[in-house]
């Protein structure tokens, strides 16, 4: 479990993205697929799911997922706002909470930062109305770090949301010690960078080192290095597998990678 800075309330350091994994439209075999993956998840201890309205059907597919589970109250909600125009961030943000089903959201980002900085004056004063309970930033495929890094430094929010991994990590310069500074919590998206990395380094052995922190996997290594760093809060990997949600959510456990062990990790995946 991990503290979110502005507010103490405790999250698992594992959460559960939708992107692309969750568009499964209205098939009743997919949708049934991935409510068994959210029924695995918040049976591991998981309550973090992240969406949002450019996951195409992944927002109903949640939506289902907790009604079936009847698991509405217990889910910290991530959503996010994605659009151009600038009076329609509420009412995209309400069309999403009806999706989901969900009383309010426990976090609204804005996506890729677009149309920033109406669209966080709105997230603000529905946090002051008491309808929203965190406000943040997002970006992906490590973009658009020097806006992140102003907006962070300018501007009231909880969270950012950004790629990071043992191969991109940009997010180490600058953005990861800025929100460790200024209490932001953080949401690392693309984990595996959409599979790939962990789909390379499946055809590598996993080292010997990978039981000195309790590494069953190449995906739990890449996990465990994420959350080792100190200002990390949450991993959010998306996945259509049991048995990988279960075991990306054990991957929060003791021990993890102290600092010459991430560099360890970091160097032998750049080497393969």
């Amino acid at each position: 479990m991990r503290s979110i800075p502005s507010s103490d309330v405790r999250i698992p350091a594992v959460g559960l993205g939708s992107w692309i994994t969750f568009n499964v439209g209205d098939d009743p075999v997919l949708l049934a697929s991935c409510a068994d993956v959210m029924e695995a998840f918040f049976a591991a201890g998981g309550t973090v799911i992240d969406s949002s309205p450019m996951y195409g059907s992944s927002q109903a597919t949640i939506g289902y997922g907790l009604e079936k589970l009847n698991r509405s109250d217990d889910v910290f909600a991530a959503d996010k706002v994605w659009t151009r125009d600038s009076d329609a961030g509420a009412s995209q943000l309400e069309l999403s909470r009806s999706r989901w089903g969900v009383p309010d959201f426990d976090l609204a980002q804005v996506h890729n930062l677009l149309a920033w900085e109406p669209h966080l004056e709105t997230l603000f004063a529905m946090k002051q109305a008491g309808s929203l309970l965190h406000v943040g930033i997002t970006t992906s495929h490590g973009r658009r770090h020097g806006e992140m890094e102003a907006i962070m430094g300018s501007q009231p929010i909880d969270f950012v949301q950004l790629t990071y991994n043992p191969v991109d990590r940009e997010a180490e310069e600058r953005l990861l010690p800025m929100a460790r500074e200024r209490g932001i919590a953080v949401l690392v998206n693309r984990p595996f960078r959409g599979g790939s990395l962990a789909d390379h380094l499946a055809r590598e052995p996993l080292p010997d080192w990978a039981t000195d922190i309790g590494a069953s996997s190449w995906a739990q290594i890449i996990l465990k290095y994420i959350l080792s760093h100190s200002a990390v809060t949450c991993a959010i990997p998306a996945t259509t597998r049991i048995d990988h949600v279960q075991e990306n959510v054990r991957a929060a456990s003791d021990p993890l990678p102290d600092e010459a062990m991430r560099q360890r990790i970091a160097d032998h995946i750049r080497s393969v």
